[in-house]
């Protein structure tokens, strides 16, 4: 019986998701500023958590949350007649930069709102050591889309800081290995290939700065609620930390060598683009917090027996 509610809970909570995903297909982009890929990911993180749940859940608290999933998908479907024109016409007045990071911000604060009223009204206050992680997720990569939207490309200085040392590291693998001619000015890469040259101008997004902001968002919730040392929850953080800047790397690299050895024709470079920095970190955090839970897991069964 328990089993079965938690499993209603579930499927009530991912709801406004799945009636997206039908509904409105072509907007689940996994570019981080482009759609809401991100959402898949907040609810596999809700379905993990909740799913090992051995708290009981009344049926007037698993009731209480669908009028906030109704009230989510009314917003989805508002969004796309009307609501979404309506805040592009008022970017303006706020001095929004970039108003496709300012639209999809709202689509993140909603669904991360909804979400921590939906667990809370399960959970109570237990929820930020019961199902974390999807909203904290959610509700940050909400406050990376405001960053993005009032303080664009290099205008917010302390997050582009890291930024040309990445560029300068980048350019020294791909000369290293003899993959064309790069050179690093700044946040500036000039290269050349087989198809000739292109410059590629690395701002905080693209170096996947947001994703580290993102990552110590999750991960910290994730931590608090293991009953573990905190020597060990440092390690997990810091080794999380390392495997985030290696993938961004990772990430500047495969847009290099798109340059290199693929193409510089700037509509194929942005489509690319667009989905190298998320179909690398999200899969990465996803399976890490997994390794970290077997890791624990096993050894508490060891320590046990």
């Amino acid at each position: 019986m328990q089993n079965k509610t938690l499993l209603i809970a579930i499927i009530i909570i991912i709801s406004p998701v799945l009636f997206a995903l039908v509904a409105y297909p072509d907007t689940f982009s996994l570019s981080w500023n482009q759609g809401r890929g991100g959402f898949l990911f907040a609810m596999a993180f809700i379905v993990a958590e909740i799913i090992g749940v051995k708290l009981h859940v009344s049926k007037k608290r698993i009731l209480a949350t669908i009028p906030l999933a109704g009230a989510a998908i009314a917003y989805l479907v508002m969004r796309e007649h009307g609501l979404k024109d309506y805040l592009v016409g008022v970017a303006p007045q706020f001095n929004v930069n970039l108003v496709d990071s300012w639209t999809w911000m709202w689509d993140f604060i909603i669904m991360g709102a909804f979400l921590i009223a939906a667990v809370s009204i399960l959970f109570g206050k237990k929820w930020i050591r019961i199902a974390p992680a999807g909203p904290i997720f959610l509700c940050g990569s909400a406050a990376i889309l405001s960053l993005d939207a009032f303080f664009p490309y290099d205008t917010l200085g302390p997050l582009q800081y890291v930024v040309p040392y990445l560029v300068k590291a980048n350019v020294w693998i791909i000369n290293s290995f003899d993959l064309g001619t790069a050179i690093a000015k700044e946040n500036l890469m000039l290269l050349r290939g087989e198809h000739g040259p292109m410059a590629l101008q690395v701002f905080w997004p693209s170096a996947g700065v947001h994703s580290i902001i993102i990552y110590s968002l999750v991960m910290m919730a994730f931590l608090l609620k293991m009953n573990i040392e905190r020597k060990r929850k440092a390690v997990y953080f810091v080794i999380g930390i390392l495997g985030t800047i290696g993938i961004n790397m990772i990430r500047i690299f495969s847009l290099s060598v798109f340059v290199l050895k693929v193409s510089t024709d700037p509509t194929k470079f942005e489509e690319f683009h667009g989905i190298a920095g998320e179909i690398m970190f999200l899969p990465w955090i996803f399976i890490f917090l997994l390794i970290v839970t077997s890791i624990e897991t096993k050894r508490m069964k060891r320590l046990i027996s």
